[in-house]
């Protein structure tokens, strides 16, 4: 192994290990135990205290007694309170505190209510589920050389608004392209539509070779850095990570852009990853 190899090799590694010590936090993705779309009438969810609607005006109204154990904001909600959750964002999140009577729990559920366009949904966030107390590391490709390349960020002249399904039949999300990044891998040219990066930089969500063959079948993502001022950006598929939808079935993830497939498998990154809650 060269010393380049050997310093992608440990710098990987080291990233990795960051990566999933985020995916193991309490109330995480691997934390996701139900998903419940709402309607503009009150109704209860399993094992969920008191009633959830939307209220057809942008928000959601909760309502319980205080003996329930439901808190917004640090307060107990005891009578309706109301949230607004935001499109496309995380959404706000209700601690579920363990009712008298009920087992002892190390830490308290959360559910998190989340809008995705005009509809809106409850998500539960509990520590204790099985995808989290068994996650075990996400498996992923070795780490090679040749999976890094230089690419160039070609903007478009104005930022463009994208559509795109979901994993969730009939859902769509609203995106926001800002250029395409062209590389080159396999001997082929390759055009990837580049969405802005949560912090900074470009993301590339894309398809290949693999996807639904040792990948998972929504696609990956890439997070690029910012462009240089030449536009070259560092393409290193290494770093390729799955979806939150890869880990759970109460995720509401995004498929990629139209056209966003890589030509070549791409045989680097994250592999689908072991799924205890289908076992």
């Amino acid at each position: 192994m060269t010393t380049t190899e050997h310093t992608l090799v440990a710098d990987w590694v080291s990233w990795h290990a960051e990566r999933e010590e985020l995916l193991r936090e309490p109330h995480g993705w691997l934390s996701l135990t139900g998903l419940y779309w709402l309607d503009t009438s009150p109704a209860q969810y399993p094992d969920l205290p008191g009633t959830w609607r939307a209220d057809g005006t942008g928000g959601v109204e909760i309502t319980a007694a205080a003996a329930d154990g439901l808190e917004v904001d640090g307060s107990a909600v005891d009578g309706t309170v109301r949230v607004e959750p935001v499109d496309g964002l995380p959404g706000a999140l209700v601690t579920v505190h363990a009712r008298n009577g009920a087992p002892r729990r190390a830490q308290d559920r959360k559910v998190e209510v989340i809008r995705r366009t005009d509809t809106y949904a409850l998500r539960v966030r509990d520590p204790e589920a099985i995808t989290r107390t068994a996650f075990d590391g996400v498996p992923a490709y070795p780490v090679e050389e040749r999976w890094v390349t230089t690419g160039r960020f070609e903007a478009y002249p104005e930022p463009t608004p994208i559509t795109v399904g979901a994993v969730v039949e009939g859902l769509n999300h609203y995106f926001t392209a800002v250029g395409e990044v062209t590389f080159s891998l396999g001997g082929a040219d390759q055009r990837l539509v580049a969405l802005p990066g949560k912090t900074g930089g470009l993301s590339l969500h894309f398809r290949d070779g693999t996807s639904g063959r040792g990948t998972y079948g929504g696609g990956r993502i890439l997070a690029v850095g910012d462009p240089a001022e030449d536009g070259t950006v560092t393409v290193d598929l290494n770093r390729t990570v799955n979806l939150p939808c890869a880990f759970t079935a109460h995720a509401t993830c995004p498929l990629p852009p139209a056209g966003n497939t890589v030509t070549v498998p791409v045989e680097a990154g994250e592999r689908t990853p072991p799924r205890p809650d289908l076992a």
